[in-house]
């Protein structure tokens, strides 16, 4: 559910290195490997350098400099150098409080040098209170990224990959997804360097090909070794929602598990994790397979309703009270032309998408056990298989538009709970034309108070929490301005004889949840059965694996 892109889109490089140079061909990753093993205090590092080497003899001495920490020098046995570097008073890689980069340098006596940058940090995750950081429990809440922009396709620049990254920090984001495939090596420097918490993967997706669980172990050998020294990276994921198709076969589970070893005999300082489609059940071996979980629920957008996302974690975290759990992916598209006064599940709107998010987020803030929640997606993406929501070829889940020019109201209650840089928000100024007589006018804010001025004259005001609402009489055209501290907002509504047909999506799809008596039928099952009674019948379970396929095929 994404759209490939074909030819040379990342920078190419000529090296020219003398006959003895460090070592080229391992994997394309660096050649240095850095290892920081911070002490329990926090206080110290010991920092292990490892240098690879190709053309050199033994007994070659590797000069090894740390900026700021002094130098040291490792002969060369086997074709590798290896040199320990005891830090004191150790400055920590503290994600976005304080993302401190070290830079460590090599050099051969025949001239050839390379330098990585590296960070030391400490990392733990617990069933109960999720992910921790040098020691500090920190909730982790981002966004999922494609790399792709609208006229560009995945061929960015520079430019692309920071604007996206400062997109992220605006909105408060601590860590990113980087789905479904590896990405360039200059977005995962600039994680590093904002301290955006990093969960990196490959492209093994919702179909398990028995003929290429050697191309997973390459790509993922590849990953790993290129992407061992960002800090910002803390766990491998194996898959994503790779028993959409065929369900938990004996040769999907032996793919994995060499994945699971293959990661752990690489990198013993992260844990693995995957990304669950949801209908998975919670109760399979194969959930507990990885270190770590996550899942990718869409309760609230493709089907059933938003509380079925706080029932789903409240169960697992139940049954599975030793388990550490993430949403991985949640999301409801939205082309931002689209507005309601009544926004439902299934109505493209920017509106509806700005009321899921509320309730995601709330579900979230009340779950201290959630490790990571990523949604999908910080951006709409090219996929070419889709036709609905007024912009064929796009997933519009996106809290930014394909152009990163718009950001939806969503957007913004993600600032409201996670950035610190006081802002307020008017949400609906792209639904100017309004039938009601009154209008609900939301704010988002992370102030504790806000102020609607209706055409210059106060109107009210609210102490609240993150979303303010104020019902506004409506008879003509209106400017509305939201105060907060020295944060202003204004936009302009104009009271309409006749609803705007721009702002419905054609073909709206009838609620099938409108006539359950109709459903009820005796021995038959139906949409109103849950998923865990449709599973216990074989035929059942079939049937709905085979729907899923389909729904995962044209909507994803």
């Amino acid at each position: 559910d994404f759209t490939f892109y074909g030819g040379i889109y990342r920078d190419v490089h000529i090296l020219i290195v003398p006959h003895s140079h460090f070592a080229l061909g391992n994997h394309g990753a660096p050649a240095l490997r850095v290892t920081p093993e911070v002490s329990d205090d926090l206080h110290s590092a010991a920092v292990t350098v490892e240098a690879a080497c190709e053309n050199t003899p033994d007994g070659t001495e590797v000069l090894f400099a740390i900026e700021g920490v002094g130098e040291q020098t490792a002969a060369v046995q086997g074709g590798k150098a290896v040199t320990v570097f005891h830090m004191e008073n150790v400055h920590l890689w503290d994600g976005v409080a304080d993302p401190y980069l070290y830079s460590v340098a090599a050099s051969l006596p025949d001239g050839d040098a390379v330098a990585v940058n590296f960070g030391c940090r400490k990392i733990a995750f617990k069933p109960d209170t999720g992910f921790w950081l040098n020691g500090r429990n920190v909730r982790l809440v981002g966004a999922a990224r494609h790399q792709d922009r609208a006229g560009l396709g995945n061929a960015l620049t520079a430019a692309e990959h920071e604007e996206d990254m400062q997109i992220l920090r605006d909105m408060g984001a601590n860590t990113v997804r980087l789905a479904h495939y590896q990405h360039a090596q200059y977005f995962y420097d600039l994680c590093d360097k904002y301290g955006l918490v990093a969960w990196a993967e490959i492209p093994y997706i919702t179909e398990h090909m028995p003929e290429a669980t050697a191309n997973t172990l390459s790509q993922m050998e590849e990953l790993v070794t290129q992407n061992y020294n960002h800090p910002s990276i803390i766990c491998w994921g194996l898959s994503n929602e790779i028993t959409v198709t065929t369900g938990v076969t004996e040769d999907l589970t032996a793919n994995h598990r060499l994945l699971n070893d293959l990661c752990h005999r690489l990198d013993a300082t992260r844990p693995t994790t995957m990304a669950h489609a949801f209908m998975l059940d919670p109760n399979d071996p194969f959930v507990q397979l990885p270190d770590i979980c996550s899942y990718n629920l869409y309760y609230g957008w493709y089907l059933g309703e938003l509380q079925q996302n706080d029932e789903f974690f409240d169960t697992f975290h139940k049954n599975h009270p030793d388990r550490v759990i993430g949403l991985s992916e949640f999301g409801a598209d939205a082309n931002p032309a689209y507005q309601s006064a009544r926004p439902e599940r299934g109505d493209w709107s920017e509106s509806y998408q700005a009321v899921y998010h509320e309730h995601m987020l709330k579900m979230w803030s009340e779950r201290p056990y959630i490790w990571a929640m990523h949604v999908w997606n910080g951006f709409d993406f090219g996929a070419d298989g889709r036709g609905e929501g007024g912009k064929p070829g796009q997933n519009q889940k996106g809290l930014v538009t394909f152009d990163r020019k718009t950001k939806k109201d969503a957007y913004f209650i993600y600032k409201a709970y996670l950035s610190s840089d006081p802002f307020v928000h008017l949400c609906g100024r792209r639904y100017a034309h309004r039938t009601e007589s009154q209008t609900e006018i939301k704010v988002y804010s992370n102030q504790p108070r806000v102020t609607l001025f209706v055409d210059g004259k106060e109107f009210a005001a609210q102490a609240g929490d993150k979303i303010f609402k104020f019902i506004v009489p409506i008879s003509g055209t209106h400017e509305i301005k939201a105060v907060a501290g020295s944060c202003t907002d204004c936009m302009t509504i104009t009271k309409a004889d006749k609803p705007d047909p721009t702002y419905r999506a054609e073909g709206q799809v009838e609620n099938w949840f409108d006539k359950p008596e109709e459903l009820m039928k005796e021995g038959y099952y139906s949409i109103m059965d849950s998923m865990e009674t449709l599973q216990k019948s074989p035929a059942a379970n079939k049937l709905l694996s085979s729907l899923m396929v389909k729904a995962s095929n044209a909507y994803g």
